[in-house]
């Protein structure tokens, strides 16, 4: 089957593949940054003597910096393209980065990880998924899958990177290099990012076959401005079961190193379990992309945040060696799973109109959960001194996104669609 305009079937490669690969590595290199923090936890939590929930708050700025700027990057995306807003954020990553390495007190922590190394987090996910739902009709949740791969792929090879620099060098040393790579590869690959089709006189792919997801889309026009988009009950559910995927995800994501060392693992064994989390994160983002090409994100989403409220029911009582590598593996499957599930149900829902802004509200409340989340996790150990009571409750909350994702419903394609944002 031929698909797009006769222009593109004549390249050898549509250049759309390039964009996907340029925004894995992208994907790759600042996630895997970030989510490096649980492996830099325990160096900061010695060297200064803080609390879990002081030192945890750190990431938690960083995911409500994200957040609040998710909805104008998205916007700015839609308007310039990706090019310019990814070179930009990715310098100032890695810059944050580096400065890091020279803090003294909290509250430079707080400057330099939450807000300086937040802004330039907030220029990934947003605008490469929508970037790339632009240039994929057919096929998108695979390639929105294997985007967001690249997270996978960052948890994998980041943290126990970071983990051998500090043991070979220091925690100060690792953040500089880490630092240093960002600066480098994000500014590069995103040159070669293209905002949509039309600026190479292309079309999306697949624009030219027949499918349910087209149908749906042409029968939206050219789908619900982010106005019109948040008077909708759909988008309301959505945002709330995002906020708490935020708060559980990554309540798991700050703690669980720490949490494996305090039940006798050695850290190499502990950052270990990042780099499971991010080998089946990778399997949930390619292959439940890949599904809802074929049988819509509702249901593999609600689906999938059952399995991510079993993981975390689990990883509460677990307690050996295999069991808690096992909750790792069925909860990064769950977390992978619903990462380009985000982006896909956006455009079936609201359309490709204000896509990028649309997905930003709902990486704003992802921003919002994920503030809270690892906070509360830390304060209850500080509290408790365990994480039995934490993780159950992030399980109920994954249990409750559940059910509010089987509540969202197709809009009603009589509704108006055209009103300006």
């Amino acid at each position: 089957m031929k698909n797009g305009s006769p222009a593109q079937r004549t390249r050898h490669v549509f250049y759309g593949y390039v964009v996907v690969l340029a925004a894995f590595l992208i994907m790759a290199a600042s996630s895997g940054a970030v989510f490096s923090f649980s492996v830099f936890f325990a160096s900061l939590q010695a060297e200064f003597g803080w609390t879990r929930a002081v030192t945890s708050a750190a990431f938690s700025l960083n995911m409500i910096v994200q957040g609040v700027l998710a909805i104008g990057v998205g916007r700015l995306n839609d308007r310039f393209g990706p090019r310019i807003i990814v070179t930009i954020c990715g310098l100032l990553m890695g810059l944050g980065f580096a400065l890091v390495s020279r803090i003294d007190t909290v509250w430079q922590l707080y400057l330099l990880y939450g807000l300086l190394i937040g802004a330039g987090v907030s220029g990934g996910p947003v605008p490469l998924m929508s970037t790339v739902a632009r240039w994929f009709r057919s096929r998108r949740g695979m390639m929105t899958g294997i985007v967001m791969a690249g997270v996978g792929f960052g948890t994998m090879l980041v943290p126990p990177f970071a983990d051998w620099l500090i043991r070979t060098v220091s925690w100060r040393s690792s953040f500089v290099v880490v630092g240093l790579l960002l600066m480098v590869a994000i500014p590069v690959a995103a040159q070669f990012l293209k905002r949509d089709p039309a600026q190479m006189g292309l079309q999306p792919l697949g624009s030219s076959e027949v499918t349910k997801e087209t149908q749906t889309l042409a029968s939206v026009t050219q789908g619900l401005a982010l106005s019109d988009a948040l008077h909708t009950r759909q988008l309301w559910l959505l945002i709330i079961a995002f906020a708490g995927f935020g708060f559980t995800a990554h309540s798991v994501m700050v703690h669980v190193v720490v949490h494996a060392t305090g039940l006798g693992l050695s850290a190499t064994t502990a950052a270990g379990l990042m780099t499971a989390i991010g080998a089946t994160g990778v399997v949930g983002r390619v292959g439940l992309g890949s599904l809802a090409d074929r049988h819509g994100a509702k249901r593999l989403m609600s689906s999938q945040f059952v399995l991510l409220s079993l993981s975390l029911f689990w990883l509460a009582i677990a307690g050996d060696t295999w069991s808690i590598f096992a909750c790792a593996l069925a909860f990064g499957f769950a977390f992978g799973g619903i990462v380009p599930l985000n982006s896909h149900i956006i455009a079936e829902m609201f359309g490709l109109r204000a896509h990028g802004a649309v997905l930003g509200a709902t990486g704003l409340s992802i921003g919002i959960g994920s503030a809270v989340g690892p906070v509360f996790t830390g304060y209850c150990y500080d509290v408790l001194g365990s994480y039995t009571v934490p993780f159950l409750t992030c399980g109920g909350v994954s249990a409750a996104a559940a059910l509010l994702v089987c509540l969202v419903q197709p809009l009603r394609t009589e509704r108006p669609l055209t009103a300006s944002s």
